[in-house]
């Protein structure tokens, strides 16, 4: 309820007291009003009604008589919008030149009604004006927007089961004394985010069979499972000619289809590099200050200790992982394998 009812339904009262203690100086002084102002009350009602009980401004009613008119307050409207920077003279001095008479005062009671006295403010008033406009975009501009705006729509590597897609590439970890640089060969399923990685001093396409060879492919063969796709960057370890480069040949016997990922664009192999990043947060950063190594075996023996821990003890907090671990996830993806759910339907059917 406005102050006006409440002072309206307080004077009403007062008239209604007076009538039931028939005593109008008693009432004014219950309800501490004047009988001067008592009679007044009575009065606005008795001619006005209830309306005449609600105080009333003086002053003359409808808008200012110094108000510009429509049509000129929509002329300074439609230059503030087309040139937000410019001050009320300037406005005042243009519009003048397009037959709009108009003061800089006026200008500006214009611009106070509407919230606009500063340059920001009618700043604001363009990208507002500018962002409700519907933009008709070309195939071109769509294109440049997917490209460009990972926002634009959901982006995500999709691997169904485990062995769809497999990730590699090849991280430099640091430099050992007496050893030389230390690489990394890491691989990833992207299902179930099961990682392996070796050692190296070197990044060579040898390399990255022998980590294939030796620690990828036993695990999934002692599953049954195959390699579907390997997905890399263009190194020179993993590209090369198909008739000549040891990767290539290799990925060939095994029958595993070979994908690279765009140029300059690491962020479209992202779960590896994502591995990258824990085994720096939680392994390499932390035992490259408590351990001093003296040898490749020394740093290999914790990584694989570290990798145990992460594959078959660490909760995952990845996408469609749900808090399970990588070897949970990489049993529960193989192809033809029954999910738990699944299982439990049948037994109770």
């Amino acid at each position: 309820m406005t102050t006006e009812k409440k002072v309206a339904r307080r004077k009403l009262s007062l008239l209604e007291l007076a009538g039931e203690l028939s005593n109008v100086s008693r009432a004014c002084k219950l309800m501490g009003y004047s009988r001067q102002q008592f009679y007044e009350i009575r009065r606005n009602f008795q001619t006005y009604g209830a309306q005449g009980l609600v105080d009333r401004l003086p002053g003359p009613k409808g808008p200012h008589p110094n108000r510009v008119e429509a049509e000129v307050e929509a002329a300074i409207m439609a230059y503030s919008l087309e040139y937000p920077t410019h001050g009320a003279l300037r406005v005042s001095q243009q519009l003048a030149l397009r037959g709009v008479q108009v003061s800089s005062g006026g200008v500006r009671g214009v611009w106070s009604r509407h919230e606009m006295l500063t340059r920001h403010e009618r700043l604001l008033r363009l990208e507002q004006s500018v962002r409700a406009q519907d933009i008709q975009l070309s195939d071109e501009q769509i294109r440049a927007l997917e490209r460009f705006s990972p926002e634009f729509r959901d982006r995500h590597i999709e691997a169904r089961h485990t062995g769809a897609l497999v990730a590699v590439d090849t991280f430099f970890v640091g430099a050992l004394k007496g050893v030389g640089k230390v690489y990394l060969q890491s691989v990833i399923d992207c299902h179930s985010r099961h990682a392996w990685g070796r050692l190296y001093t070197s990044k060579l396409p040898v390399t990255a069979v022998h980590v294939l060879n030796e620690e990828v492919l036993p695990c999934f063969e002692a599953h049954d499972a195959v390699i579907e796709t390997v997905l890399s960057d263009n190194g020179r370890e993993f590209c090369g000619r198909p008739d000549q480069h040891p990767y290539e040949l290799f990925l060939q016997l095994e029958g595993i289809e070979h994908r690279t990922t765009r140029v300059r664009r690491p962020q479209s192999n992202g779960f590896v590099e994502r591995l990258h990043r824990t085994l720096l947060d939680e392994h390499f950063r932390i035992k490259g200050r408590q351990k001093w190594y003296e040898t490749l075996d020394e740093m290999q023996a914790d990584l694989d200790e570290y990798l145990r821990h992460y594959n078959h003890e660490r909760a995952h907090q990845g996408r469609n992982m749900n808090g399970r671990t990588p070897s949970q996830a990489f049993l529960e993806g193989l192809p033809g394998r029954k999910k738990p759910k699944e299982k439990a339907s049948q037994k109770a059917a």
